[in-house]
């Protein structure tokens, strides 16, 4: 099974950006034909997806981080990104990046002034 591990997290102020990075061990031919999506969770609370991107490239956001957030991809590294703007103190949480069946430790992401 791949592992996954974000990078990215942090500290930033209401309405500030952070771009969220996942490499993985998957090998190409396994990670090319994926989907690849990101995920949150608060403490205490259900991990909820933020974003997916498919192979061919379409992407899916829910409406509470639809216009701010931006999944994408790059297949010669192997990598995927989460680009967020205009973040808000409600985006706080842990991000984790999913590949198949697999999940990476996740990354903090605080909003707050």
């Amino acid at each position: 099974q791949a592992r996954l591990a974000e990078s990215g997290g942090g500290l930033v102020q209401p309405g500030g950006s952070l771009r969220l990075a996942c490499t993985t061990t998957a090998i190409t031919s396994v990670f090319n034909p994926q989907t690849l999506a990101w995920y949150r969770q608060t403490p205490g609370g259900q991990r909820e997806l933020v974003a997916s991107i498919t192979s061919a490239g379409s992407t899916m956001y829910p409406d509470f981080v639809k216009g701010r957030f931006t999944i994408s991809r790059d297949n010669s590294r192997k990598r995927f990104y989460l680009q967020m703007n205009s973040l808000e103190p409600e985006d706080t949480a842990v991000y984790f990046c999913h590949l198949g069946n697999a999940w990476g430790r996740g990354t903090q992401v605080t909003v707050s002034s």
